[in-house]
C-alpha cells in the first residue's frame, strides 16, 4: 500500500490540534509491535511528515501515523476521573 505524503498545509493542521502536551488515547495501530489499545500517551510533537511522536506510558517509542492509526484526545476531566476511578478501586 502507498501512502500519500501529507501537504505542508496538512502538518501543519496536525501541529494546530495536536500540540505538546496533549494526552492521546489508542484505538488502533497498524502494527505488529503497536501498544494495546487503550493506551495513553503525550503528544511530545508532530514531525515534518506528519506522524505524531508520542511517549506512551507503557514506554512503547511507536509513532502515530494519522491517517492509518486511530487515536482520541482525552480531555482534562476524562483524566481526571479515570485517575480517581482507580485510586477508589485500588483504596
Amino acid at each position: 500500500m502507498t501512502m500519500k505524503m501529507p501537504t505542508r498545509r496538512e502538518v501543519e493542521r496536525l501541529k494546530a490540534r495536536y500540540t505538546k502536551g496533549l494526552r492521546i488515547e489508542l484505538i488502533q495501530m497498524d502494527d505488529p509491535h503497536a501498544p494495546p489499545a487503550g493506551t495513553r500517551g503525550t503528544i511530545i510533537t508532530v514531525d515534518d511528515v506528519g506522524d505524531l511522536v508520542v511517549a506512551w506510558d507503557n514506554g512503547s517509542g511507536l509513532n502515530v501515523v494519522p491517517g492509518v492509526d486511530r487515536v482520541r484526545i482525552i480531555t482534562e476531566g476524562q483524566e481526571k476521573s479515570d485517575v480517581e476511578g482507580r485510586s477508589h478501586r485500588d483504596s
